[in-house]
């Protein structure tokens, strides 16, 4: 056959056609993969005018944007350069089926220093705003944070016109000291005390009057006039609640840890610790000036508390001046404790909104389904047990297994953890413990989050949403249910709780595996505000709960099973890909040349 006619024939453009699809990372799989490769380490940085150490993630801070679509498969390669152990764990992401990528350590062994780690996952039936950040060690304090995207597949319209673009904000308070020196003081039986300030995007706030030093450097947003964004707002702070606004601008609320809200207008918004928000904001304004971005603490004395506000720059492109004068103050007024609770209560869901599936997100009637078990999680200001300053959740300070649950049940462990935690508090002295909650695959609980602290806390649960049907101050009891808001509730997987108030959660129990519920106020987790739900299916048969992924890390009492690492599981599962890649490749041009 001539040069020319192999070139042109057809069998020669089909098997071209091959090569180019599979070596360009196109899958013939129903649902594609990302990957990313995180190298997380420590830089130096300044952003509040102090030199101190920050974990970076690809030498940025905050690290990355990871980006998926619904049902999409996501490889992250995780290189730890730290000199303590790590793990990531992904706020929101579902993992369904899949506990064994949560990356908390009552399901996973951490990664240890100059060891690499692929996470492996699927975004499965979600949507949304979240963000990935270090579990362990009150690393996150130091950063190691990024925002995730999960898009709508195609299908799928969103509801309200697409956007003109996307800005993603993440704030959070932030201390001029490093998490080590942050965690010595909580071990020395010391609070942390006022932040030093806030961050947005990992840069401090713009010289808005003489209080703030020079030099610092701040983020500017930059917009075109008459155009609408989606503003993406993730609280990754320590422990303070913050109220986000943007001068002269509404934040119309849109969609919150992954659920489409019904739309309203706000002119700020408190967003607290672990939260994710995304409101649509248009640029309407003259632009005879810039205008302020502002994140400041919330529910403290404010007065007191004015350091802690970070400030960025809206620059319109045909801008006439730099901003100038006075911050805007927050118009919600949270002095009375019952207006304090109107912006969260105005949270609905917008039932007619699909998600990540075509049906309505109010098809699921939560509200007319029996509830199988009452769990009343009461967390109490720090005390000290066995000489140290601990936290409690139901009389419990807890105490993370040497070896991680489900790994030590698939391993034959005993010992390793308890199935006693209480479903209510009981007034008990406080202790340490490893209990958690032995949970009934699908069951449909009801969970109450009383906080008796003197702070305002957000609690998390891994593995789920939750429809957040009551919120109240005083003590819950069985008579609140008559209030409850049982059609259109928000479902989201962090809340917050007032200080001597109630949160009351539904949740169907879907999804096996062991799964973490959490404060996120980092101060008050490290100190043992946490347990996990163990969640099993008796009849278990690889279909609800997958085993174990091939590159596993073994710690506690199975140590002795894990392998020196000489080189990365990361590069493990990449030359696994590429060698079955190449097979497939091989077998598809054996057969197209075999029949022409």
């Amino acid at each position: 056959m001539a040069v020319a006619s192999l070139y042109s024939s057809p069998c020669y453009v089909f098997a071209s056609l091959l090569c180019f699809l599979l070596l360009s990372g196109v899958s013939f799989a129903a649902d594609p993969f990302v990957s990313y490769d995180f190298k997380v380490s420590y830089i130096t940085a300044s952003p509040l005018g102090v030199r101190q150490q920050v974990i970076a993630i690809n030498d940025q801070f905050p690290g990355p944007l990871l980006n998926a679509t619904t049902n999409f498969n996501v490889v992250v390669k995780v290189f730890n350069h730290l000199d303590e152990p790590l793990l990531l764990t992904w706020n929101g992401i579902q993992m369904r089926r899949n506990s064994w990528q949560d990356g908390v350590l009552g399901t996973n062994c951490p990664i240890p220093p100059r060891w690499n780690f692929t996470y492996q996952f699927q975004v499965k039936d979600q949507i949304g705003s979240f963000f990935y950040s270090p579990s362990l060690n009150f690393q996150r304090a130091s950063g190691g944070f990024g925002p995730i995207v999960v898009n709508n597949r195609n299908i799928i319209p969103i509801p309200f016109p697409q956007p003109d673009g996307e800005i993603i904000f993440m704030i959070g308070d932030w201390y001029t000291q490093d998490h080590k020196a942050l965690r010595s003081m909580l071990d020395s039986g010391k609070e942390l005390g006022m932040p030093d300030g806030v961050l947005i995007n990992g840069k401090g706030p713009y010289k808005y009057n003489s209080s703030v030093p020079d030099g610092i450097d701040y983020l500017t947003a930059h917009v075109e006039p008459g155009k609408t964004y989606r503003i993406r707002v993730h609280n990754v702070g320590i422990s303070t609640s913050l109220n986000f606004r943007m001068q002269n601008h509404n934040l119309l609320l849109v969609e919150t840890d992954g659920h489409y809200t019904s739309q309203a207008n706000f002119t700020d918004f408190d967003i607290h610790v672990g939260q994710s928000y995304s409101f649509l904001v248009t640029m309407d304004q003259n632009a005879t000036s810039d205008y302020y971005i502002v994140a400041s603490a919330r529910f403290v004395n404010e007065t007191v508390w004015q350091r802690v506000t970070g400030v960025a720059i809206l620059h319109y492109s045909n801008s006439k001046g730099p901003a100038s004068g006075p911050l805007p103050v927050p118009k919600t007024d949270v002095s009375a404790p019952w207006s304090a609770m109107s912006q969260p209560r105005a949270i609905r869901q917008n039932t007619s909104a699909s998600g990540a599936r075509p049906n309505p997100q109010g098809s699921f009637h939560y509200g007319q389904i029996n509830i199988t078990n009452t769990y009343i999680l009461q967390s109490l200001p720090p005390t000290t047990i066995n000489g140290s300053l601990r936290a409690t959740l139901n009389g419990i300070s807890f105490v993370n297994p040497s070896t991680p649950v489900r790994l030590a049940d698939r391993n034959k462990v005993k010992g390793a953890y308890k199935l006693d935690f209480p479903d209510r508090p009981f007034g008990r002295p406080p202790r340490l413990d490893r209990s958690i909650i032995n949970a009934t695959y699908k069951g449909f609980i009801q969970v109450v989050f009383q906080n008796n602290d003197t702070k305002m806390q957000s609690f998390h649960v891994d593995g789920y949403t939750f429809f957040v049907v009551g919120m109240d101050f005083g003590i819950w009891s069985e008579d609140k249910k008559g209030s409850y808001n049982n059609y259109d509730a928000i479902s989201r997987s962090t809340i917050e709780v007032y200080p001597g108030g109630w949160t009351a959660g539904l949740i169907s129990l879907d999804n096996v595996g062991v799964w973490n519920i959490r404060v996120e106020n980092l101060d008050r987790w490290y100190l043992g505000v946490e347990t996990y739900m163990r969640i099993t299916n008796p009849e278990e048969n690889g279909q609800t709960e997958m085993d174990p992924p091939d590159n596993v890390l073994y710690c506690g009492a199975l140590k002795n099973f894990q392998k020196d690492q000489h080189h990365s599981a990361a590069t493990s599962t990449l030359n696994g890909h590429l060698k079955l890649m190449f097979s497939i490749l091989m077998a598809l041009l054996a057969t197209v040349f075999t029949f022409c």
